[in-house]
């Protein structure tokens, strides 16, 4: 049955086929987090009117909220309820529970009906409108990195690699190694079993260049739709991972000395009108759209990467000559830069963003890219001339840390415009909370380097 067209009356017979009994009512939260209600089969009714506190979705990774400022201007302190409504396209199994339950994300709405302006959710729908009422349609395609470490329950204690079914760990980068992930067939296994069950579009699964480090591809398709599958994958491979004794982490560094994680997003545009692709010309050769995109890209970029490295930790990934970018040049085939245009047929030409990391909300990442490009095409921007070198000799271009990206966000009137004003102040000022957090927080590197010497 193909879901993307589901009515709730096809909801339900889906529903009574697989004997569900329990339904998972989903939200994604401004991290990423499944927030939401756990409901009987015969409660989940269309008219069930499920609500959630409109505070649910927009708070930090601690669960803290601001006390005071801005962010009411957009909550109310009134502790005011949400709207959910199912989407039926979205529903899956939950392939690891012990009776047949379904799990289905919900969209926020107002009392009156409106589309809550900060539930990440509604962010990507609002940038995907922006492309459909000027007869463009964005297809992407994530690239998702994440590690596979030893249980950990001591949050003092470093991450390490767990151990494989030779019963050692990796001591040693093992990039694109066949055998290295053979070492957690077991894992793998009923992780795609999982991706099956659930219909999750994922592709190709490679060791990447971090010890115990995985990458797992999918397919390109619309934005909204894949969002939803990073959502769902984030979750299946973290319970998988558990259920072999170990942890799955999409933190952007979680490893000192090794690679971070990123989330790359590759993104192009068809016409509705001739359903051909954006980036090209009828002789195959890159479209000034093309050079637009990118544009738009370069000069956006900068101010979204609060919303590309959401955390203080991400900032530790995007370093010299560390499998990361630092600034925003693009080039042909080219992994040293920001944005990168993979070799491709002019039908399947497409720009891939590097900067994003695999800690990002997949709704809130690709939102913020594919409005940055948005941006360059509306304005026309002019791209820099392309970078045909390394680029990690050439400088930073890319805010050093969380509470420069916010700042940058913050005085970006074109992207809040795209993204909406309403979501850039909740986010902004959710995540100053985080920082304020992470600040009160003394490293064991401040104790070892200043207790004594300074």
């Amino acid at each position: 049955m193909d879901k993307s067209k589901l009515t709730f009356a096809e909801l339900e017979q889906w529903l009574d086929e697989r004997r569900v009994t329990e339904i998972e009512c989903l939200v994604p939260d401004l991290t990423g987090v499944a927030r939401g209600k756990i409901l009987p089969r015969e409660k989940f009714t269309e008219d069930r009117g499920m609500r959630l506190p409109e505070a649910v979705v927009a708070m930090g990774v601690t669960g803290e909220f601001p006390e005071e400022g801005p962010y009411y201007d957009v909550i109310s302190p009134n502790d005011r309820d949400m709207h959910l409504r199912p989407d039926p396209s979205t529903v899956r199994i939950v392939p690891w529970a012990a009776d047949p339950t379904a799990q289905v994300i919900h969209d926020c709405f107002d009392a009156e009906g409106r589309m809550v302006p900060f539930a990440p959710r509604s962010v990507l729908r609002r940038v995907c409108d922006l492309y459909a009422a000027k007869g463009l349609d964005p297809v992407v395609a994530p690239e998702i990195e994440f590690y596979l470490v030893a249980r950990n329950s001591d949050p003092d204690i470093p991450l390490k690699p767990p151990i494989g079914r030779s019963g050692r760990s990796e001591t040693s980068r093992q990039a694109y190694s066949i055998d290295a992930v053979n070492e957690f067939d077991p894992l793998f296994e009923d992780v795609y079993a999982y991706c099956e069950q659930m219909e999750l579009n994922v592709d190709t699964l490679i060791h990447e260049v971090g010890a115990g480090q995985m990458e797992i591809n999918f397919f390109h398709a619309h934005p909204l739709g894949l969002a939803d599958e990073v959502f769902f994958f984030k979750r299946t491979l973290r319970e998988a991972a558990m259920r072999h004794d170990m942890f799955a982490t999409f933190m952007a560094k979680p490893i000192a000395g090794e690679p971070g994680s990123a989330m790359h997003v590759h993104q192009s545009i068809v016409d509705m009108a001739t359903g051909n692709n954006l980036f090209s010309n009828a002789d195959g050769s890159p479209s000034q759209a093309f050079y637009w995109y990118i544009g738009g890209l370069q000069k956006y970029i900068p101010a979204a990467v609060a919303l590309f490295a959401p955390y203080v930790n991400s900032y530790r990934r995007l370093v010299r000559t560390n499998a990361a970018p630092i600034n925003i040049q693009w080039g042909t085939d080219n992994r040293t830069v920001g944005i990168r245009s993979p070799v491709a047929a002019a039908a399947a030409r497409r720009i891939e963003n590097r900067v994003i990391g695999a800690d990002a909300n997949p709704y809130v990442a690709i939102a913020a890219t594919l409005a940055c490009g948005l941006l360059g095409l509306e304005n026309r921007i002019e791209p820099s001339p392309e970078c045909k070198g390394d680029a990690h000799l050439a400088n930073f271009q890319l805010p050093r840390s969380l509470g420069e990206a916010l700042d940058l966000l913050r005085q970006c009137e074109p992207l809040a415009e795209v993204l909406g004003t309403s979501f850039v102040n909740v986010y902004t000022e959710v995540k100053e909370i985080e920082y304020e957090e992470f600040m009160k927080v003394i490293s064991p590197w401040e104790r070892e380097h200043l207790l004594l010497h300074v």
